[in-house]
């Protein structure tokens, strides 16, 4: 793997990791508060790993027909 490729894609997930932050702090902690802390671990869990498989899906596809 190119050293720019894998620099674009950690570029990427800490910019589309920081937008919520920027862009609406107050309704996030909202959101943390609310749904994320009361919800139980294995939805986490379930939830992290469909994030995961879907994310490797995305790079499976951009790798194999993106060029």
């Amino acid at each position: 793997m190119h050293a720019g490729y894998l620099l674009t894609v950690l570029g990427l997930i800490c910019f589309l990791e920081g937008l919520p932050y920027l862009a609406s702090p107050d309704y996030l902690k909202k959101w943390l508060i609310e749904v994320v802390i009361p919800a139980p671990s294995r939805y986490l869990r379930l939830f992290g790993g469909v994030l995961m498989v879907l994310g490797l899906l995305f790079v499976y596809w951009g790798r194999r027909h993106g060029g």
